[in-house]
């Protein structure tokens, strides 16, 4: 029934703002601020479209909600770090020294938005 229907990832945040400057400067996101400030809207590549809610008592998940699939993951680390995002290291899982999961098919990092939302990145491997 909803095989053709576009979808789009939904999640909340403390502060629309801080979401902003975060997704748009530090991750360089194509970012729209809409509603008064009300709604983060993020175009993702391939058409994937994400938005953002404010709410005062956010609460983040406790599991991943956005995943990027990049070309090198251990560039993207580095990249991302210099930009100030720090790499979380989540128990029961080897890392390297750069917080990287080499996982059968992948390698994968973590890390969190301001609002304590988790994130990843990807990197498919033969």
């Amino acid at each position: 029934m909803l095989g053709k229907s576009p979808a789009k990832a939904t999640y909340s945040v403390f502060d629309i703002a801080q979401a902003k400057k975060f997704y748009g400067e530090t991750l360089g996101l194509d970012v729209t601020e809409e509603y008064n400030g009300g709604l983060l809207r993020m175009n993702l590549a391939g058409g994937v479209e994400a938005m953002l809610y404010g709410k005062e008592d956010h609460t983040p998940a406790s599991f991943t909600l956005l995943t990027f699939t990049v070309e090198d993951i251990r560039a993207t680390v580095k990249e991302l770090g210099a930009r100030g995002v720090r790499f979380e290291r989540p128990d029961g899982l080897e890392l390297d020294d750069q917080s990287i999961h080499h996982a059968p098919g992948h390698y994968a990092a973590w890390f969190n938005d301001p609002s304590g939302n988790t994130l990843s990145i990807t990197q498919e491997t033969d």
